[in-house]
């Protein structure tokens, strides 16, 4: 035993020659430098392969492949999708077919209707606080107060109430929502509420009844769009807590009533790594067979990339 006074003597250190070592990077996987004017395509080409444009290339194939075969993609969503600006993408890739089903948390109805009646969203939260302002916008609670008693009147889920309500007041920007899109495409629309978390909830007008059972609607909907998920790809981007809770549950309810949802991909898109999201969406429901993915990186730019490198499949091109 060596002399913990003394420096350890290093002469009888075993080597072996590099050849015969594995190594984990080969140059053959390097990225390559971009060119001004080439493609699109020819970025993608260029990117590493390795981890995470790795990923992203694997991903973009699956996607594009579930679509081909018709199977289930599955987008479910944090509000802040919303908030920087991607509805179009969101809304291109629903027209495309490729987004078969929406799933939002509360705040997403709220986000989405202040672009339908006005154009813009999100308010400076820091500064209303202050004031006690913060979430007192009148408009956004009555209409979105209205859409909840349609609901109950109509025996109709939160998202497809919104939707409609949206299109039938005919409100200026319904073109640009994801809930109107989704109304008129048919397409199931699903939001999951946990009272106390959104603005809507402090207002007098707010039936947390109502709420409650069109959200309660809305989870059976989305079960069902869990149970057709076997062979396709489900999303949650933006959401660390609600919408991981609300699909670890719908997995379980479904595998329980006989549907075999085991063979499927899932994906984790957020800006840093949370235990929540990564256990529930990307770990556990795969174990039987499925694949997880989680990527890090911000909203704005990660899901346009990745609805490029889809759309660059499906038109022809393979990254």
């Amino acid at each position: 035993m060596p002399s913990v006074k003394d420096p350890i003597d290093v002469t009888p250190l075993r080597t072996r020659p590099l050849e015969s070592r594995k190594s984990k990077v080969e140059r053959a996987a390097f990225a390559r430098p971009f060119e001004a004017g080439r493609t699109f395509r020819t970025f993608l080409d260029g990117l590493p392969n390795l981890l995470a444009s790795r990923d992203i290339r694997a991903l973009s194939r699956a996607v594009a492949e579930s679509h081909r075969s018709g199977y289930h993609v599955v987008l479910a969503m944090g509000a802040h999708v919303i908030k920087v600006g991607l509805n179009p993408v969101v809304i291109d890739l629903m027209k495309r077919g490729i987004i078969t089903a929406l799933a939002l948390n509360g705040a997403g109805i709220i986000h989405d209707v202040e672009l339908a009646m006005v154009g813009r969203t999100s308010e400076d939260v820091a500064e209303g606080l202050e004031t006690g302002d913060f979430g007192m916008a009148k408009e956004t609670a009555e209409f979105l107060n209205r859409a909840i008693s349609k609901a109950t009147e109509e025996n109709l889920g939160l998202g497809r109430a919104v939707g409609r309500l949206i299109i039938e007041e005919n409100l200026p920007f319904q073109d640009e929502t994801l809930l109107a899109t989704a109304t008129r495409m048919d397409i199931p629309a699903t939001v999951h509420v946990a009272i106390g978390t959104d603005i809507i909830h402090v207002h007098p007008g707010f039936d947390p009844a109502a709420a409650g059972r069109a959200s309660h609607l809305d989870f059976r909907v989305f079960c069902s769009v869990v149970a057709a998920l076997e062979n396709g790809v489900y999303f949650n981007v933006g959401s660390a807590v609600v919408l991981p809770e609300v699909f670890l549950k719908a997995l379980t309810l479904v595998r329980n009533l006989g549907y075999c949802v085991e063979h499927f991909i899932t994906v984790n898109m957020d800006f840093i790594r949370h235990y929540r999201p990564m256990t529930n969406v990307v770990l556990r429901p795969t174990s039987k067979g499925g694949t997880g993915y989680n990527l890090v990186g911000h909203h704005e730019i990660m899901l346009p990339l990745l609805a490029a490198a889809v759309i660059e499949i499906l038109e022809g091109s393979s990254p």
